[in-house]
């Protein structure tokens, strides 16, 4: 039997099966008896828009195996760049940017569909301004903007166009040309993320109004990012690069928010869930033989229910996750390590520290930012403390701060806090100090406490709400944003400086410029110092 043979001999799924294929792992369909009522008479044509403005990150193969979804259901598919679009939010893509970008995306998107098996001569790949500028269209949008209201416009866009305090015109046109772009490809459904559901209804209350038919709205869940917010091309700590290097990838899944236990706006689970089973039909937790060994698991729900019992570790889940990662990646990079493609990564997004002189972006012109959001502050529990073996003073403790691993921190609290009060206690601990030894033992964190102003000196480690998990991010209310650096430059005294700021308010909360230090739970306080400094 020739290579290949067996898949030809299997029966074509039927319309049922087709159903399930297309409308597994959305979270909503807009005209559900339609789309079987097309599925019962021939294949469904649909489309795929992507607006060509940042780079596209890992996120980007949540849509990219639904597609294979939909080929496997034998759909007719349509993959979009929006390239117009791009231009019309707020500017996202600048005009003399918008040609290479769109080259960028072709290449990368294919890139991506050819490393998950996704056979390209079974799609059809077009850019908007292929028609978006002809007579017809120009026509419509006109025919269009002559019965939709104002209203109804910046509503369509809200969770999708960049929100400003004072709109351009060219946001309230997107939601318009998303609509005709429906009736211009000849589809029967688009598809996209519940966060274009604003658009989808629009284009269903409007596209009647000139004519046309109502579509199909596939609508995929918002996949959280490595913060637990939605992934964004625009915050660096929530997503990974397609060309990220393998160490970044390992760097950025280390910060990644997965508390032990927690399957909420779990980002590392999302991905298992949305991409790796779909596309493997199952997924692999690698650990060493003393924690159980590998465990195959062939249904998610099996999987998020072990981890949310904690028998899977957010350390194996994360180095997991990684190892299948790399995999998809890998042939991307290989692609992408041409000097042309470089070439064209490199002109489409410009590096704004390269600009000239006194432009915006330079390293002259701007001066370092020295903000909260760049401490990487994390709730750690306490696994053991013991005396250091050449210092009285001193502690050794183990905390667990949802990594792999607990970190070895040496702190100067024997005087101030009993040893069993330590004990598996929740502790506030900055991650990203310069690792340092200390009499011998290296220290890779400080666990920040209150401490009195007046004598006797006291000392009380600070306290997250209860009910937090080891590794949660400890934030500066208004700083939940931005990436913490990497590893904190001694020369630069970032802490230092942003220290003389710490204080403990007369309530016994830890603040910043009088904001508050927060987790998800709440504020992070201390026991009775009221008006003491933090350190």
């Amino acid at each position: 039997m020739q290579p290949g043979a067996a898949a030809a001999m299997e029966p074509a799924p039927g319309p049922q099966e087709k159903y399930q294929l297309i409308t597994r792992n959305l979270q909503e369909v807009l005209g559900e008896d339609k789309l079987m009522a097309i599925l019962k008479e021939r294949e469904l044509r649909i489309y795929w828009g992507t607006a060509t403005t940042g780079k596209p990150h890992v996120a980007y193969f949540v849509p990219m195996s639904k597609i294979a979804d939909f080929l496997k259901a034998g759909c007719e598919v349509t993959i979009l760049f929006a390239d117009l679009h791009a231009y019309l939010d707020n500017m996202k893509a600048p005009w003399e940017l918008l040609e290479l970008r769109t080259r960028y995306y072709e290449h990368v998107i294919k890139a991506m569909l050819e490393s998950i098996g996704v056979p390209l001569d079974r799609l059809k790949f077009v850019r908007g301004t292929d028609y978006q500028l002809s007579k017809e269209y120009t026509l419509d949008v006109y025919r269009l903007s002559s019965v939709v209201t104002q209203h109804d416009a910046k509503k369509a866009g809200a969770e999708v166009v960049k929100q400003v305090e004072h709109p351009l015109l060219s946001g309230l046109l997107y939601p318009g040309l998303q609509a005709l772009d429906e009736e211009y490809l000849k589809v029967d459904a688009q598809f996209g993320g519940v966060d274009q559901r604003k658009i989808f209804t629009f284009a269903e209350k409007y596209l009647p109004s000139l004519g046309y038919a109502k579509r199909v709205h596939l609508m995929n869940p918002m996949v959280p990012g490595l913060t637990g917010s939605k992934m964004s091309s625009s915050e660096e700590d929530s997503k990974i690069d397609l060309l990220d290097r393998k160490e970044d990838v390992k760097k950025k899944l280390k910060k990644a928010f997965c508390e032990p236990g927690n399957v909420e706006n779990n980002g590392v689970l999302s991905f298992i869930k949305h991409v790796l089973f779909p596309l493997k039909s199952e997924f692999v937790v690698l650990r060493e033989e003393k924690w159980g060994g590998n465990k195959t698991y062939t249904d998610y729900e099996a999987l998020e229910k072990d981890f949310a019992e904690q028998v899977v570790h957010p350390g194996d889940l994360k180095n997991s996750v990684e190892v299948a990662l790399n995999k998809l990646l890998d042939p991307i990079r290989e692609k992408f390590n041409s000097p042309e493609l470089k070439k064209l990564s490199s002109a489409a997004y410009p590096n704004p520290s390269k600009a000239k002189p006194g432009e915006k972006g330079t390293k002259n012109s701007e001066p370092e930012e020295v903000i909260p959001s760049r401490l990487d502050i994390r709730v750690g529990k306490v696994i053991s403390v013991e005396k250091h073996p050449d210092a009285d003073s001193l502690y050794v403790e183990k905390i667990d701060v949802g990594e792999a691993e607990p970190r070895t921190v040496v702190s100067g609290l024997v005087q101030f806090v009993p040893k069993e009060q330590l004990q598996d206690r929740l502790v506030v601990l900055l991650c990203n100090l310069k690792p340092q030894k200390m009499r011998g033992v290296e220290s890779q964190g400080m666990v920040l406490c209150a401490s009195s102003v007046g004598e006797p000196r006291q000392v009380e480690p600070l306290d997250p709400p209860a009910g937090c998990c080891a590794g949660e991010r400890v934030y500066v209310e208004g700083y939940e944003g931005g990436e913490p650096d990497e590893e904190l430059k001694p020369k630069k005294k970032v802490f230092e400086k942003l220290q003389a700021d710490f204080r403990v308010s007369e309530d016994c909360v830890a603040q910043w410029k009088q904001r508050n230090f927060l987790t998800k739970l709440g504020r992070v306080s201390c026991k009775s110092l009221k008006g003491g400094t933090i350190s």
